[in-house]
């Protein structure tokens, strides 16, 4: 089922996309090969390249973590995964508004495991969205926040299939995607991590057929 958890959070940052292509110190490419690393400049480094200091910001990650919450009837004692975690701040703040949770991270970098929000550290790990270290149905609610599309074909399928395995019955994910050329060439000037180009029906279709039962939204770079 389609569920909007996040559009409120990408649309309240400014992007400029010719920016983003024609900078004369950090060309599109440049960027990509930089934030492809997933250390520093990814995360903290130049605007110019990706994030461009990826801080805790209290409450923003909130009304996130309280919907996913409401809307999957997560309870003091349930567990729940964040694939693609990055610095835990969405699971940070779901532990707020449930100190009994039971969370758990992974990150394929370990510059933003390292660098993670230190009251959550202990449940941060280093890993791979295509080869999750967890039995079938380990946790009640798994989640991914603008991972999925980041993958190489290859690898998107086994991750999929990956996602739905280790889940119970709620899983959600989000991804980038494109509803016409205008956002096609958005999304191409913004991206720098983007591997997975797809439509929304594009992403219907990986969901089909790779037995993916969980909800999904889309970003759109209008």
């Amino acid at each position: 089922m389609y569920i909007d958890f996040l559009s409120s959070i990408h649309k309240s940052t400014s992007r400029d996309y010719l920016a983003r292509v024609n900078d004369s110190e950090y060309p599109k490419h440049i960027a990509a090969d930089l934030s492809k690393k997933w250390g520093y400049d990814y995360w903290d480094g130049d605007r110019r390249i990706c994030y461009g200091g990826y801080k805790y910001i209290p409450g923003r990650w909130k009304p996130v973590a309280q919907a996913l919450i409401n809307h999957y009837d997560i309870r003091a004692g349930d567990s729940v995964l964040d694939v693609g975690c990055g610095k835990g701040y969405l699971l940070y703040e779901m532990k707020l508004l449930l100190p009994e949770l039971n969370i758990k991270g992974i990150d394929i970098s370990d510059y933003a495991v390292n660098n993670c929000k230190e009251e959550i550290k202990d449940y941060i790990e280093i890993g791979n969205a295509n080869d999750l270290p967890f039995a079938d149905n380990s946790y009640d609610l798994v989640f991914s926040l603008n991972t999925f599309h980041n993958l190489h074909n290859y690898d998107l399928e086994k991750a999929l299939i990956e996602f739905e395995r280790v889940g119970k019955n709620n899983k959600y994910l989000c991804v980038e995607s494109y509803r016409n050329e205008k956002e096609k060439a958005n999304l191409l000037y913004w991206q720098v991590t983007c591997e997975a180009f797809c439509s929304p029906e594009e992403w219907e279709w990986w969901f089909k057929n790779t037995g993916y039962t969980g909800d999904y939204s889309l970003i759109f770079f209008e």
